[in-house]
């Protein structure tokens, strides 16, 4: 038979954590789509249901791409491509099972050097 902890009877109260604006939050950590459709909206005359189209539109043309084979050159961005990846023999983890992994495909991207200087 095992011993049971004794329950807990008072707890501490939560420490106050000063809370950043969310905005603010997610402005430093990621651009999503719907940040990336209000800036397209707000840089151009387009209302944002007509940026959302538009943005819908280009990452569309981009996977389609990517689906055929073919590279995207974003200028001063980058190069997106598909590449082939080989058979090869893994390890599962927590088994140490060897495992065959089969050959596929990847997207790789190549940062524009314009960029890459700049940051």
């Amino acid at each position: 038979m095992t011993k049971k902890s004794p329950a807990k009877t008072a707890t501490k109260p939560a420490a106050a954590k000063p809370a950043a604006p969310a905005a603010e939050a997610a402005a430093t950590e990621k651009l999503g789509k719907t940040q990336l459709i209000d800036l397209v909206a707000t840089q151009t005359s387009l209302t944002k249901k007509e940026a959302g189209a538009a943005v819908d539109a280009a990452l569309e043309a981009i996977v389609e791409a990517l689906r055929g084979g073919k590279s995207v050159g974003l200028p001063g961005v980058g190069t997106f491509s598909v590449k082939a990846t080989a058979a090869r023999q893994g390890v599962r983890p927590g088994t140490s099972e060897k495992i065959q992994i089969p050959a596929g495909k990847k997207v790789s991207y190549k940062v524009a050097s314009t960029l890459k200087a700049d940051l």
